[in-house]
C-alpha cells in the first residue's frame, strides 16, 4: 500500500524533503507519495502541493485525515502542538530538528514521538563522511581520540536561500546558531566521541537579534581527559555555503574533513596522508534530479528512505527521539554555562 505523506510547514527545508520523497517515489525506490500540505502561508502550501499533485488543507486536523505519515517542518515553536496532534491520531512522524525551543518542551516532544514510529531530522547521521569518521574512531586502529576541533559556519539564515525570518525570533526558534544549527554538531560529537563529563560555553550576539546567539564556543571534557571544541558562527559572507570542518587528533593519526556530506575523510599518519572515500548508496543515481540540486537533496533522500523503509516493518527510523533529546540536554547545559560566564557544568547523566 502506498504510504500517504502530509507536510505541515512548507518552507525551505520542507521543499527539500518533499523533493527527496518525490524523487524516491518517482524512481520506484519507495512506495510513498506526498498527498497533502498545510502552512500558515497558504501560497507556500500551494506551491509545495502543486509539485506533487497534492491537496492543501486549511488546518492540521484535515491534513491528518488525508495521510498516514506526517513530516513536521514548521518553525521550532510549533513542533510540539503538531506532534501532539499527529500522535493522538496514531500517525507516524518525521520531526525536523530542533525538537522544540526549550528543554522541557523537547522532553515532551520526545515522549510523544516514542509512542509512534518516528524519526528526527538529524541528517548528518546519514552523511557518509561522518559514518566513516565514527567507524575510524570507534575501531581504535588510530589509537585514542585526544582532541577534536569542530567549526560550523553559515550566513545568517534570515536571508538568501534559507530566507527564514523566524530564525531571528527567539519565541519561534528558541535560540540561534547553537540550538538551531549546531544541534547537528553536538549530535555528531556524541556519536563519534561519546558523552562528555563536563560542558563549558560562551555565546555572543553580534547582529542585534535579541535572544539569538550568532556565535557559540563550546568545550566538552571527556572522562578520559580528551577534549572537543565546537565553534559555531552565523556571519554575513553570503558567498559561503553552510560549511563544516572537523579535525580529530588521535594518538596515531589526524583525521579531518572539510565536507559534511561525502568528504573525503583525510588520514595523516607518520608514514603517509591517505583518504577514506565515502560514497552514497548506488540507488541515488536512479533519482531523477537536476545535477545542480542533487548534492542538496541526496542527503535528505537517504534519510527519508531510511525512515520509510523502517515504517514498512512497523519500526522507527534512525535517529530516534532519544538520540535527539540527548543532544538537546547538552545544548541546554551549554546555554546555562554561557549564562554563568562560561563556568563548567557537569554533563547530564544518561
Amino acid at each position: 500500500m502506498t504510504l500517504r505523506i502530509g507536510f505541515v510547514g512548507c518552507g525551505h527545508i520542507a521543499s527539500v524533503h518533499s523533493l527527496a520523497i518525490g524523487a524516491l517515489g518517482g524512481a520506484g525506490i519507495v512506495d510513498a507519495r506526498v498527498v497533502a500540505a498545510y502552512d500558515t502561508d497558504t501560497e507556500r502550501a500551494r506551491r509545495l502541493a502543486g509539485s506533487h499533485d497534492a491537496i492543501t488543507t486549511d488546518e492540521v486536523e484535515s491534513l491528518l485525515d488525508a495521510c498516514e505519515v506526517v513530516w513536521v517542518c514548521t518553525w521550532t515553536s510549533e513542533h510540539l502542538p503538531v506532534v501532539r496532534a499527529a500522535v493522538e491520531r496514531g500517525r507516524s512522524v518525521f520531526c525536523e530538528k530542533p525538537l522544540a525551543p526549550s528543554l522541557a518542551e523537547c522532553e515532551e516532544v520526545a515522549a510523544l514521538l516514542q509512542q509512534v514510529p518516528h524519526q528526527v531530522g538529524l541528517v548528518l547521521r546519514h552523511a557518509p563522511v561522518f559514518r566513516a569518521l565514527a567507524e575510524a574512531v570507534h575501531s581504535g586502529r588510530f589509537g585514542r581520540a585526544l582532541a577534536t576541533v569542530f567549526r560550523d559556519d553559515q550566513y545568517f539564515p534570515n536571508q538568501g536561500m534559507y530566507h527564514s525570518d523566524w530564525r531571528a525570533d527567539p519565541s519561534l526558534a528558541g535560540g540561534g546558531t547553537l540550538i538551531e544549527h549546531s544541534i547537528h554538531d553536538v549530535d555528531v560529537l556524541r556519536w563519534v566521541l561519546g558523552d562528555p563529563a563536563q560542558v563549558s560555553a560562551r555565546v555572543a550576539n553580534q547582529f542585534g537579534h535579541a535572544g539569538i546567539d550568532d556565535v557559540a564556543a563550546l568545550t566538552f571534557a571527556y572522562p578520559d581527559a580528551s577534549v572537543a571544541t565546537l565553534i559555531s558562527v552565523w556571519h554575513q559572507v553570503m558567498r559561503r555555503p553552510s560549511s563544516r570542518r572537523v579535525e580529530v587528533f588521535c594518538e596515531d593519526a589526524l583525521l579531518w574533513t572539510d565536507d559534511d556530506h561525502l568528504g573525503p575523510l583525510h588520514v595523516e599518519t607518520t608514514d603517509a596522508i591517505s583518504e577514506i572515500e565515502a560514497s552514497l548508496p548506488a540507488w541515488v543515481g536512479d533519482l531523477e534530479l537536476a545535477p545542480e540540486i542533487t548534492g542538496l537533496v541526496a542527503p535528505y533522500a537517504v534519510a527519508a528512505k531510511a525512515f520509510l523503509d523502517a515504517l514498512a516493518t512497523g519500526a522507527s527510523g534512525e535517529p530516534e527521539a532519544a538520540t535527539a533529546l540527548a543532544a538537546h540536554r547538552l545544548v541546554d547545559v551549554a546555554y546555562r554555562s554561557a549564562a554563568a560566564g562560561g563556568a563548567p557544568f557537569p554533563a547530564p547523566a544518561r
